[in-house]
């Protein structure tokens, strides 16, 4: 782990956070202790739960099975196992206490929508030195009265024991992957089971992956549409901030028919993305992205709930995307889910602001910090879509990943699939990617555009 031995070199100085004389406490030093003892070195209870149906975390999946290869694509470390049961539209109601809204509003739209539960396995793990890290911290970061971050560094986490709802999501924002690279598709899908495919190719690399990063990045972002026509050679850049109090997100976009540059203001929140058909707005890419100040957010507390885990079935590239889809939903058999702890976040709209999703309640994964579901509502209160998410333990890096995600209207009953990779030539997602900070610049972006 090369990459993270200079992430802990850099981070002091280059991804810091300073402190604010106005600030809330961060949690004591006797809590940040609880961090690989009765808790897990992310926060989550180690422990299983009284039922017996989670399990306790024991370090998680770290070593790939037996026979693995990257270019065959993920191995299935479960491939024996069979549903415990079936939840379906005749049935759903016994298990309302362990669904999201959404989950509940499939069933009711959909009488062949099924939900296949299986054992719940935790394999979420990361290395070792961001653990470490998380804990060397826990106890210093904290949020201002504006809700900005204080005495934060890369890598990782910032609150692995949360207080409030901003301290639940900054965490899956801050969460690390280091870098990757990745080619894919997105796929909107309308009611009669018709559509086409958006292809890309992206760079995201955190700055601590980086050479030179300025001290309130995030990260760095290019993202290139290759298919269709329409879109091909439209290029994205983006410098994402750490804090928006010092700085918002700066982006640039590459038209190939206009051969420029320019800056890109509108990449952000309920933005509509190109060719998705309304589909896909910029702040819902991995669940939640970018700036935070046009809600409250409230932190709920933690449910067990059954959400999308160990998703190898899925991500199988022998699996080719017309075979995998059913009308309104990808089809069952593919799916797995699993109970798990999530920690649960409402977001309401502040007076004043404007939103598509004037609320939204997301379901974090306690072990990994990913978001693992969204219900979205509109303007009338109604519920209006379901987001699933996904989540694979990718034991080669070792990090947990979303991949891909399904967006269901529960209106229109259209359907969009994001980050899906089977029909790529594998390996298509590629981590440990570090990069130059000259490399992701407007004037690097041009050249890119124009090779």
């Amino acid at each position: 782990m090369k990459s993270l031995k200079r992430i802990l070199t850099i981070a002091t100085g280059a991804v810091i956070l300073a402190a604010s004389p106005l600030s809330w406490a961060a949690v004591s030093q006797a809590e940040a202790d609880r961090l690989g003892n009765d808790l897990t070195p992310m926060g989550a209870e180690k422990a299983g739960n009284k039922d017996g149906t989670i399990p306790a975390w024991n370090g998680g999946l770290t070593e790939p099975p037996p026979g693995f290869k990257p270019e065959n694509g993920y191995t299935d470390p479960f491939p024996d196992e069979k549903p415990l049961f079936v939840i379906t539209a005749q049935n759903y109601e016994q298990y309302k206490d362990k669904l999201t809204a959404g989950q509940m509003a499939m069933f009711k739209k959909y009488p062949n929508y099924r939900m296949p539960v299986y054992t719940t396995h935790r394999t979420f793990a990361l290395p070792n030195e961001v653990y470490a890290h998380v804990k060397q911290q826990a106890a210093s970061v904290k949020l201002d009265e504006t809700g900005q971050l204080q005495n934060y560094t890369a890598p990782g986490i910032g609150f692995p024991i949360p207080k409030s709802g901003q301290e639940a999501m900054y965490n899956h924002l801050l969460r690390w992957y280091g870098g990757y690279r990745w080619c894919a598709n997105w796929l909107p899908i309308r009611p009669n089971g018709d559509f086409y495919k958006i292809g890309y190719c992206e760079d995201q690399i955190q700055a601590s992956n980086m050479d030179k990063p300025r001290p309130n990045d995030l990260y760095y972002y290019f993202a290139e549409y290759t298919a269709p026509s329409t879109l091909v050679g439209t290029i994205y850049l983006v410098h994402e901030p750490i804090d928006y109090a010092k700085n918002d997100r700066a982006a640039w976009i590459y038209n190939s028919g206009q051969r420029r540059v320019r800056r890109a203001p509108n990449v952000a929140f309920d933005n509509v993305d190109d060719g998705t058909e309304a589909m896909r707005i910029t702040d819902d890419w991995h669940g939640f992205n970018g700036s935070m100040e046009r809600y409250d957010w409230k932190l709920e507390g933690k449910r067990e709930v059954y959400i999308p885990y160990n998703a190898y079935k899925l991500i199988d590239p022998k699996l080719k995307y017309a075979d995998m889809l059913d009308k309104g939903f990808v089809k069952p058999d593919l799916m797995r889910y699993e109970l798990h702890r999530v920690w649960v976040v409402e977001a309401t709209l502040k007076k004043g602001m404007s939103h598509n999703y004037p609320k939204r309640t997301f379901y974090l994964d306690e072990d990994s910090w990913l978001i693992a579901a969204v219900d979205a509502y509109d303007g009338r209160g109604d519920l209006w879509r379901n987001y699933a998410f996904p989540l694979t333990q990718l034991y080669d890096v070792p990090l947990m990943h979303q991949r891909p995600y399904m967006v269901h209207d529960l209106s229109s009953g259209n359907l969009f699939i994001g980050q899906i990779d089977n029909e790529i030539k594998q390996p298509a997602l590629k981590f440990g990617a570090t990069g130059k900070v000259s490399d992701f610049q407007s004037d690097a972006l041009r050249n890119r555009g124009m090779q």
